[in-house]
């Protein structure tokens, strides 16, 4: 996730762009069709309409946060995706209940002439929850699954450790789609190319070569929202047992093969006819990972390779399904309780957001070197996929949907107004230093009166910070605001990131003592 940039705080970002001409020229690559250096060619279907909303789509990225008396400048997509080092950008929009076109930018590997297209295939990374999730409810509906049974009473290859929690409330399949089992293992690492693959047992019970954590119950189940790629790892084990078929193949039956997702795949090891249209994972220092990308077989959490039209397929399902058409895969009841919050912000598979009669129902997902979301309405007809290849790939993500938002008249992703005070280098003095934030480097840099953040959660690029109270900075880059406490001898201990109701605390690292 971190990198270098040679564009230096302050530097305009257009000499930056200058300074990498052949790579903006690259950026600009889209779509299946043949096409002009700078513009992407048009389908044979695409009315003059269409291609102005297109174009204003591109021409319109802008962070979300603007500083009051400072107007936000919107910005070519070509010269974000330069600045966050993203060499390819794939977007599937869907516009009344139907994609209403679908877009790919750049190139596959940087520093290659292999142009992305709509049927390049990107790591979804946690984006195959959702998709698992709809699986997992197609068992119940078939009568296969128990959605609020035991899950010990249907397992057969593994169990769920019992302990004293588990005394207390067994894990249920919701608990499990709903991230309030008390699972722990947030997430996965991967394993690069040619490295031993551990088996589905010898993740859940953290054994070599597994490099992560045993799958435990660390909390009441049906008590608290914590996030658990291990728990939805429980549930590709379950949906393996009752299916008796490996994974993919159950995914494949159950709701790839019924939404025609055609270019998806669950698969640990991408089909070799497949591979030369693969995305190569870029971490934030902008070089390609060696061999391609990383393996990932934690399928159901984090395993699947897939187009952004092919998951925009899966959002129309849900819309259709919610507004009482004949779902493929899943009913209108039980697309209803798929978007019915549990606890925290979630449902079942999906982030869920109320919006007055409808709702929003969304997810991200990142793997090493990819980083994707996909974004939906319920009530409008409306939605979004984006892939990319980088590990910087979520500001630059969240930079489209604000240009998206704009042109369709979405309900979210409004450019927001903050003021900021005048800084105080003293507290700047404080707050600086080397932090630890979800266990990975954060860093916070003083530099003059100016502030800036970064971590490799966020990609590479540094992002200034502004006083919004005389503790607490926001920054434009992300929606986001980090709050520290009083000094302690001169320093603080460490720090609270804010991201919409999530709180995420942060420590000052030792070493920086």
């Amino acid at each position: 996730m971190p990198s270098a940039s040679n564009a230096r705080p302050g530097r305009p970002l257009r000499d930056h762009v200058r300074a990498n001409a052949f790579a903006l020229l690259m950026l600009l690559t889209p779509c299946t069709y043949a096409m002009a250096a700078d513009m992407p060619a048009a389908s044979p279907g695409d009315s003059a309409e269409l291609l102005a909303r297109i174009a204003r789509v591109e021409n319109g990225l802008s962070s979300r946060i603007v500083i009051k008396g400072r107007p936000g400048q919107k910005t070519p997509l070509a010269e974000r995706m330069a600045y966050h080092h993203v060499p390819a950008v794939s977007i599937a929009l869907i516009n009344n209940h139907r994609i209403e076109w679908a877009r790919a930018y750049g190139t596959l590997e940087s520093g290659s002439q292999r142009p992305a297209t709509p049927d390049s295939l990107f790591q979804a990374g946690s984006v195959s929850k959702s998709v698992t999730a709809v699986g997992a409810l197609r068992l119940v509906e078939l009568g296969r699954l128990n959605l609020d049974g035991p899950v010990n009473t249907q397992l057969r290859q593994w169990k769920v450790p019992d302990n004293a929690f588990t005394q207390q409330q067994p894990v249920t399949l919701r608990a499990l789609l709903n991230h309030s089992a008390g699972m722990n293992v947030h997430g996965f690492f991967g394993y690069p190319q040619g490295q031993p693959l551990p088996t589905l047992p010898q993740i859940l019970e953290g054994v070599a070569p597994a490099t992560s954590d045993p799958i435990r119950v660390e909390a009441t189940p049906g008590t608290a929202w914590t996030y658990s790629g291990g728990g939805y790892t429980v549930i590709q084990a379950l949906m393996s047992d009752v299916s008796q078929q490996p994974f993919p193949d159950v995914m494949q039956v159950q709701v790839l093969d019924p939404l025609q997702m055609h270019d998806s795949t669950f698969a640990t090891e991408l089909p070799s006819t497949w591979r030369a249209r693969a995305a190569h994972a870029h971490p934030a220092d902008g070089k390609p990972v060696p061999g391609g990308w990383y393996v990932y077989p934690e399928s159901a959490a984090a395993g699947l390779w897939t187009t952004a039209s092919d998951l925009a397929k899966l959002v129309l399902e849900v819309q259709q399904a919610q507004h009482g058409a004949p779902g493929r895969v899943l009913s209108g009841p039980m697309t209803d309780a798929m978007l019915t919050r549990g606890l925290g912000e979630y449902g079942l598979g999906f982030y869920v957001e109320r919006l007055g009669a409808g709702s929003s129902f969304a997810h991200t997902g990142g793997t090493h070197g990819f980083r994707a979301q996909l974004y939906g309405y319920s009530n409008t007809g409306q939605g979004i996929v984006v892939l990319t290849n980088s590990d910087s790939g979520a500001a630059l993500v969240d930079e489209i949907l604000v240009s998206v938002a704009a042109e369709y008249g979405w309900p979210e992703f409004q450019t927001i107004e903050k003021t900021a005070l005048a800084p105080d280098p003293a507290v700047n003095a404080e707050v600086a230093g080397d932090y630890l934030l979800l266990d990975k480097p954060a860093h916070v840099v003083a530099e003059g009166d100016r502030l800036y953040f970064q971590s490799d959660l966020f990609g590479a690029q540094r992002m200034e910070l502004f006083p919004l109270s005389a503790r607490t900075f926001f920054m434009t880059a992300q929606d986001m605001t980090l709050q520290f406490p009083v000094a302690n001898a001169g320093k603080v201990e460490g720090f609270s990131l804010n991201r919409g109701a999530t709180v995420y605390p942060a420590t000052r690292n030792q070493v920086d003592e």
